[in-house]
């Protein structure tokens, strides 16, 4: 069974406008683990004498929400309404995190606060636009029984309000497998569709409705690598097995994803090449993107096109970065043309 390419009649920038502007009446539960992204920005100019490394003269610094956070922060960009649900310690950090949602707008109730736990913050020094070094603060332990309970309360009082729901685990311990499970359950039973961005639990998600891995993560997962598009199927394949995904979308990169949509052929969608500056946060931008296009009324390729747009403008910026509708907008001529059909 090989890859399909997308059908040219179905897609239409004026039905693809009509969906980005249906994000606006879209309210989704993100939960995962939040990291406070530090950026310190500079030049270098001389090698220090006390070692041969570089002397970065910083000129400026900002702080951003990454991990789930840069999730939250797509989600608003885009339009739509979000609700969070992360643990920060009981320090300066967590209470900037909280700060930078209440800038959003987004509501800070479901922000657990540990005190045997710091906030993560991944601190990145920049100079002439390439990053120097990075340095990160954090710990991988497993959030309390107390952040647990918290964040299921927190989930099944938000879940008559929701249209969609996003689990977005970096590792970090707040999305424990038994705290997964609980929450998968929940949301099941509320008939809220859940996509799942996986970076070390699978089996977990078991019945969700989006499964979203890049290309490196799927190889991972199922421990079958890729030379050719038979190799995906089969990664593809297992992905299903351990899970029972409705849709699976494969991010590839600068070749685009691969969709593959129930029993239907494989689709291959590629997307349009372009220098990139920082791919850091691409694939939040991505899952953001293919889940309120779903819930929106798109079809999975229609999602996946409007994906590629907005994932190919954040690397287009350095930095944990974000899209906005018009920027997407503005993308998506070219897009759809690579997608298949001239625009």
């Amino acid at each position: 069974m090989g890859a399909a390419r997308p059908d040219r009649a179905a897609l239409e920038l004026r039905r693809l406008d009509r969906i980005l502007d249906a994000f606006s009446n879209l309210s989704f539960l993100v939960a995962g683990d939040v990291v406070l992204d530090e950026y310190l920005w500079g030049e270098v100019e001389r090698v220090s004498p006390e070692a041969p490394v570089p002397v970065v003269q910083v000129r400026r610094e900002s702080l951003l929400l990454g991990g789930a956070g840069n999730v939250v922060r797509n989600i608003t960009a885009l339009g739509g309404k979000c609700v969070f649900c992360t643990v920060v310690g009981d320090d300066a950090d967590g209470r900037r995190v909280i700060e930078l949602l209440e800038n959003l707008g987004v509501g800070t109730d479901g922000v657990m606060v540990a005190q045997n736990r710091p906030t993560t913050r991944k601190t990145r020094v920049v100079a002439t636009g390439q990053q120097v070094v990075r340095y990160d603060r954090e710990s991988l332990e497993p959030s309390s029984a107390s952040v647990a309970r918290g964040t299921e309360a927190f989930v099944a009082a938000a879940l008559p309000d929701l249209d969609g729901a996003i689990l977005a685990d970096y590792g970090k311990g707040f999305l424990s497998r038994g705290l997964i499970q609980k929450l998968m359950r929940q949301l099941r039973e509320a008939d809220v569709p859940v996509a799942v961005d996986p970076k070390l639990e699978l089996l977990a998600y078991h019945g969700a409705a989006l499964l979203k891995p890049n290309l490196r993560e799927a190889q991972a997962f199922t421990g079958v690598s890729m030379h050719g598009h038979a190799d995906l199927e089969r990664i593809v394949a297992e992905l299903r097995k351990q899970t029972a995904a409705q849709n699976i979308v494969v991010t590839r990169g600068r070749e685009g994803v691969t969709l593959f949509e129930g029993d239907l052929p494989a689709v291959e969608v590629p997307t349009v090449p372009q220098e990139v500056f920082d791919v850091q946060g691409a694939g939040d931008t991505s899952i953001a993107t293919l889940a309120l296009s779903l819930r929106a009324g798109a079809t999975l390729l229609e999602a996946a096109v409007l994906a590629n747009a907005a994932a190919g403008v954040v690397v287009g910026k350095v930095g944990t970065a974000t899209a906005t509708r018009g920027e997407v907008r503005d993308h998506l001529p070219a897009i759809v043309a690579a997608a298949g059909r001239d625009a």
